[in-house]
């Protein structure tokens, strides 16, 4: 398995997992603790598992929109947005971060598991186009700094200001020798950053930095991060996992993802079929739901209704702020109104729930938009 420059922390502190080919730590002093932290205070994660590719040149942005379905010719330097590979059937291939770094070059954030099959894409569709595909994900390091207390934590950790940096903007930052990019986006529903060391960090120089991290956030709270939190808190926040809400079979139109769907005079692989289900509808759509009696939903967990099965749960857990279990999944669009009563067969038994608005909990107490 492959390690990160992080894995002689994660060895020492860490219980570990296999994940998309690296040793990870799935959690260190437990998913709840470290969950609650990020929600109200602040974590540390190392994300390095995540895929980084460097897409560049004459036609970089020509490229990129034959396949993605956000439109990149709307984005300035310097700002992210969400975006999808499809097929031909609008089925999804991966959700992708893009950062646009200059007009002719562009940063894609992808799922560790896709990586290389988001390579291939790219490269098999380069055909004529004056375009470098660059796989920067062994030599760049990353790192996420999440929650209410993330910016305070940084700016103490790195001689740098960060005020200023807007939710999904990005900005470069040079420390001596050393070069890294720093946005402000992430996977928890929270205000954070995340932070791509691409020069003068090796391994010994990334674990420093998490190490000086974690000591400037030290009576701020924070704690470090394994996957299981990061896991909670993206369904929590309402997000995508691949494998899980999306896979080939599913559409972004489908998952909810629609606003990274632009159609704007433009072609890309999968639009007629992604055009067609935004006029005519789709025959599922992805919902939360918050169950009413106790358990803890889990992927592959029937959804009923009163006439029998109606969808399956892709993702669930117990939430640890809400204290009750919660989850997505799948079903036809007449079940998918907030409110609606159904119930999830959990262990041979149907246990009551209810269908709810993403994300689960209050958006003016938690998350990036939180008041106060």
């Amino acid at each position: 398995m492959k390690r990160t420059p992080f894995f002689k922390y994660h060895e020492k502190f860490g219980r570990l997992g296999e994940f998309a080919g690296y040793e990870m730590p799935l959690w260190y002093k437990g998913p709840s603790v470290e969950h609650m932290s990020v929600r109200e205070k602040v974590g540390l994660f190392d994300v390095s598992h995540m895929g980084r590719i460097i897409v560049r040149g004459t036609h970089a942005q020509e490229l990129l929109e034959r396949l993605l379905t956000n439109d990149c010719r709307t984005l300035k330097p310097m700002e992210c947005h969400l975006s999808v590979f499809c097929n031909e059937s609008g089925g999804t291939i991966d959700d992708i971060m893009v950062t646009k770094l200059s007009e002719e070059e562009f940063l894609l954030t992808v799922n560790a598991a896709n990586r290389e099959n988001d390579l291939k894409w790219l490269r098999e569709h380069r055909n004529e186009l004056e375009v470098e595909i660059i796989d920067v994900t062994e030599k760049v390091p990353m790192i996420a700094v999440q929650g209410p207390l993330s910016l305070e934590t940084l700016q103490r950790a790195l001689p740098i200001t960060l005020n200023d940096l807007k939710r999904l903007h990005a900005e470069w930052f040079s420390l001596g020798e050393k070069r890294l990019l720093i946005s402000r986006t992430g996977y928890t529903g929270e205000d954070g950053f995340e932070l791509y060391l691409f020069e003068g960090y090796g391994r010994e120089e990334a674990l420093t930095l998490w190490n000086e991290i974690l000591e400037a956030g030290g009576d701020l709270g924070i704690e470090p991060c394994g996957l299981a939190s990061r896991d909670t808190l993206r369904i929590e926040a309402g997000f995508c996992l691949y494998g899980n809400e999306l896979d080939m079979e599913t559409s972004p139109v489908e998952a909810g993802l629609k606003f990274a769907v632009k159609l704007d005079g433009r072609s890309f692989i999968g639009r007629e079929a992604l055009e067609k289900q935004i006029e005519e509808g789709t025959a599922k759509t992805r919902v939360g739901f918050k169950l009413l009696g106790r358990g803890i939903p889990r992927k592959g967990m029937a959804i009923l209704a009163e006439d029998g099965e109606i969808g399956r749960v892709t993702s669930g857990t117990f939430s640890p702020l809400l204290k009750v279990g919660i989850g997505m999944g799948y079903v036809p669009p007449e079940y998918s109104k907030p409110g609606t009563e159904v119930a999830i067969e959990i262990r041979g038994r149907p246990v009551e729930a209810v269908l709810v608005k993403f994300p689960f909990y209050d958006k003016e107490k938690y998350g990036w938009a939180r008041k106060g």
